[in-house]
């Protein structure tokens, strides 16, 4: 696992609010392993027709993962109009945490809590079958941690139909944004209210699929929504 500092290129290092930097690599693996899902920003098309895209997509990350710093493995479909274009070139992966609502004393000074992390590189096409049906587990129990051990294997139909892209974990860099308001003297002497709202992704009770009534919820979902539930 690599554990050097993260920000090593001057394209990862924050040109504003660089207090809220953070350094250690086992915290962007931390936000990794909590998030569930990514944003790949990527340019399409050429010329007059060049426009930039951002996509959602599920992602698993491999901090011991054969790439430069680890793997970010990103899940896709082989009829993606945009693969093409991902692979010949630079990628921006962004993953954020939304963690509260700062409430300031002035518009300005009105905020979030969070935890964001970029992450550029090129990416490569997992080809090697190993490789990828394991970064496929991995996107599972990103999900539902242990849910990939409990299901049938896939498919050659699935994995021919199914791309998985892997982003060098090397060039990467991880903001933080925590507590409450940072006012002006003067608004705060002025007795206004301010402060946040904590926010937190939480869970209800496992919903059974129409054709699975009156099995059993699986342990590892009973265990997912519990640990969600319990924040």
């Amino acid at each position: 696992m690599t554990t050097a500092a993260l920000s090593p290129t001057d394209r990862t290092t924050a040109t504003r609010g660089r207090h809220r930097m953070v350094a250690e690599r086992a915290a962007l693996h931390a936000l990794l392993a909590e998030a569930m899902v990514a944003h790949v920003g990527l340019t399409v098309g050429s010329g007059p027709d060049a426009h930039p895209l951002v996509l959602p997509t599920a992602y698993a990350a491999d901090p011991d993962g054969p790439d430069d710093g680890g793997s970010l493995y990103l899940h896709g479909s082989v009829a993606a109009g945009w693969l093409p274009t991902v692979l010949a070139g630079q990628v921006c992966v962004t993953i954020t945490l939304l963690d509260g609502l700062v409430a300031a004393r002035s518009g300005f000074h009105h905020s979030a809590n969070y935890r964001s992390a970029v992450v550029l590189g090129r990416p490569r096409l997992v080809e090697d079958e190993v490789e990828k049906v394991r970064a496929l587990d991995l996107v599972v129990d990103q999900v539902v941690p242990g849910r990939s051990g409990t299901l049938r294997p896939h498919t050659r139909k699935e994995l021919a139909a199914t791309a998985v892209l892997a982003l060098p974990l090397a060039e990467a860099s991880l903001k933080v944004r925590a507590g409450g308001p940072v006012d002006d003297e003067p608004d705060i002497a002025a007795g206004v209210w301010g402060g946040h709202v904590p926010l937190r992704l939480v869970a209800g009770e496992p919903v059974a699929d129409a054709d699975a009534v009156g099995v059993p919820v699986p342990a590892e979902v009973a265990a997912r929504a519990a640990a969600l539930a319990a924040r």
